[in-house]
């Protein structure tokens, strides 16, 4: 299965590396992701320091380090709108182009960054790779059987987990794959001690779903115990998810092994 995705994503963003030119500094994991899609990573100088890239690092998502970019001699710079409505005014070193980029609100926008990153590189086709990708995400999506049931999406478990609401890809994802998410929070929702919701467990008292997803990186357990109740619990690759990227087509891959027709395992032999 996840052959055939990466045979799908190599088709879709074919061409791509060939006729891009310039040093890239990108500063989020989930644009470095949708450089590489695009086949863009021999492009890519500096990353920020959550990218698992062994390149240098050059700050945060929201504190991008000026001087680390700076000293890497980019000509584009692609940076989250986390950092805020002037980071590019703050970062840019002199003779780079800047680029904001956004995700985390809807599926549409991870197609806006396809197009973004094309049309600042001249890398031609920028919308017919746009409407592609978001062909792809919704048939994969409609093959994924979630028949209605209620579903409650979690993080990766580092630390205190994000629950994600309404306003967010993930929540349009996981309802076109046929789930009802229930999380009304309208964003991501941190669950920590110190907000409204403290704890998982109020979390699933309070939203009853029927399956938890829990997205997560292997050889990492969830440090917050999610107690057992009437639910399913399905931990899922988080990479796959937590990047609102490309990548997001072998997450669906993960979502129809599980949830797809009854003879989905036995067909894909």
């Amino acid at each position: 299965m996840k052959k055939i995705v990466m045979t799908l994503l190599l088709l879709l963003f074919a061409g791509a590396a060939g006729r891009a030119e310039g040093r890239i500094v990108s500063q989020s994991p989930y644009i470095t992701d949708t450089l590489r899609s695009l086949g863009l990573e021999n492009r890519i100088a500096g990353v920020s320091r959550y990218d698992d890239l062994d390149l240098p690092k050059t700050g945060g998502v929201i504190d991008p380090d000026p001087a680390a970019i700076a000293a890497l001699h980019p000509d584009y710079l692609f940076v989250s709108d986390w950092g805020g409505p002037d980071v590019c005014k703050r970062v840019t070193p002199e003779g780079a182009k800047c680029f904001v980029l956004h995700g985390f609100r809807s599926m549409s926008e991870i197609g806006g960054n396809i197009r973004a990153i094309c049309d600042a590189l001249g890398i031609e086709g920028s919308e017919r790779r746009a409407e592609a990708f978001e062909r792809q995400w919704r048939e994969a999506a409609s093959q994924v059987n979630g028949g209605g049931r209620r579903a409650l999406i979690l993080s990766s478990c580092e630390g205190n987990p994000f629950s994600f609401g309404v306003n967010t890809y993930l929540h349009e994802l996981f309802t076109a794959a046929g789930f009802q998410v229930v999380e009304d929070y309208p964003g991501i929702r941190h669950v920590a001690p110190t907000e409204l919701i403290g704890t998982v467990w109020e979390l699933v008292e309070e939203k009853k779903p029927e399956i938890v997803f829990v997205l997560q990186k292997d050889g990492y357990e969830c440090p917050v115990r999610i107690p057992e109740g009437n639910y399913q619990i399905v931990r899922l690759d988080g990479p796959h998810f937590v990047s609102p990227s490309p990548k997001v087509l072998e997450g669906l891959a993960d979502l129809k092994w599980q949830f797809g027709s009854r003879n989905q395992k036995n067909e894909s032999k």
